[in-house]
């Protein structure tokens, strides 16, 4: 049989306050294409069907109608597990209607195996299907100490005895696969990952991932990543769209498994070419360089962050018009000279308050501060520099 995974859509996710809701139909247009191109036989869906606990409605809608045209009236099977994001309630509360298009809707973690029909390839799938396992959603108490070790041994425990407790009802016969929604150890993050762990404490180790199943199908990460530590193929999937600058460069996709009983899985990844891409301008000359860029139609539909060097401010009929040019600017961060030059004499050792009085007599043409002036600075850098250690810490 053909299985496809997939994981973290996000639906309802803006950027700064622009909405993605259009890329994501796309993205749900270019994945109805792909499983009747693949021939996919089921879907597993890992997690974050949506961006919040409360979607608007119009996210809602573009989830259950792709839901609906990807099972094909249910023919193909589909596997959904809440996300941290998801509110498990919510996303659960379509089940009766859902379950009869073969679309499994999983809200909370539980033991019970979903066994489905897959009429398409004559063979039958396991799916251990481990919805995001919090300790809230667990109703569970892991540790009443506040020990974030012990709070993580115990927690990489218990998700371990739960794929175990699953694994044991997988069938020889069958096609074996678990999917969870989790933070395995190993993994490469990015920003747009809101944490599902405090401190890491929910952070679940490679080697507890289910050895009896033939793949682990996992969401959270956006980066499409195999665990190497896992001692059975387990993946994330990765978002289909680039939902941070921390994700320029990474390419989408969706994961495609060939699978049958008592056979390793065979993987294959398919990329995705839905929603616009996410760019970072640098313009060291100028508006001129960013004018120059505009003509040429540079990155005509993307998203762009925009760093701009300049040696005045400016104004706001400027920013404007930049945006009337071009709507997909997201962040329009000048960089002034006086900045730079700064920032280059700090990295040739000068001391700290021999920068302060030069910028302060640059800033006011050549008076020099005084020395309170000067220890009142000393003062505010330091509280500055004992704040990152402590969150660092």
């Amino acid at each position: 049989m053909r299985i496809l995974h997939t994981a973290d859509w996000h639906l309802g996710r803006a950027l700064e306050g622009r909405s993605r809701l259009a890329e994501q139909a796309d993205f749900i247009d270019e994945l109805v294409r792909i499983v009747e191109e693949e021939k996919v036989d089921a879907i597993l869906m890992a997690g974050d069907a949506f961006d919040t606990v409360n979607p608007p409605a119009a996210a809602e809608q573009l989830f259950y109608e792709g839901l609906s045209r990807l099972s094909d009236h249910g023919k193909r099977p589909i596997v959904v597990i809440a996300g941290n994001h998801d509110n498990p309630d919510r996303l659960s509360a379509a089940s009766p209607l859902a379950g009869n298009h073969s679309i499994h809707l999983i809200g909370y973690p539980t033991t019970e195996l979903i066994k489905l029909d897959i009429p398409s390839a004559g063979e039958q799938m396991m799916v251990a299907a481990l919805a995001y396992p919090s300790e809230a959603r667990l109703e569970q108490v892991l540790s009443q100490e506040h020990d974030e070790v012990l709070l993580r041994n115990k927690y990489d425990e218990r998700i371990r005895d739960l794929f175990s407790i699953m694994s044991r009802q997988f069938q020889k016969n069958t096609v074996n696969i678990a999917m969870s929604h989790i933070h395995v150890a190993g993994g490469s993050s990015t920003d747009s990952e809101r944490p599902i762990e405090v401190g890491g404490a929910y952070t679940v180790a490679a080697t507890s991932m289910p050895e009896a199943a033939q793949y682990v199908a996992l969401g959270h990460l956006h980066r499409p990543q195999n665990i190497k530590r896992a001692s059975t193929l387990t993946r994330y999937s990765g978002s289909p769209l680039a939902y941070s600058f921390s994700e320029i460069g990474y390419a989408k996709s969706v994961t495609i498994l060939d699978a049958e009983p008592n056979q390793p899985v065979v993987m294959k990844e398919i990329p995705l070419s839905s929603g616009k891409p996410l760019v970072k301008w640098k313009a060291t000359e100028g508006i001129s360089q960013v004018h120059s860029w505009l003509d040429e139609g540079k990155d005509h539909n993307a998203w762009i962050d925009l760093e701009i060097h300049l040696t005045s401010t400016l104004s706001i009929e400027e920013i404007h018009r930049l945006r009337k040019w071009h709507p997909g600017f997201i962040h329009i961060r000048p960089v002034f000279q006086a900045e730079l030059e700064v920032a280059a004499t700090r990295q040739s050792n000068i001391p700290i308050d021999q920068l302060f009085s030069q910028f302060y007599e640059k800033q006011t043409g050549g008076a020099k501060p005084e020395e309170e002036l000067v220890r009142l600075f000393l003062e505010l850098v330091q509280q500055d520099e004992e704040q990152e250690e402590g969150d660092e810490a």
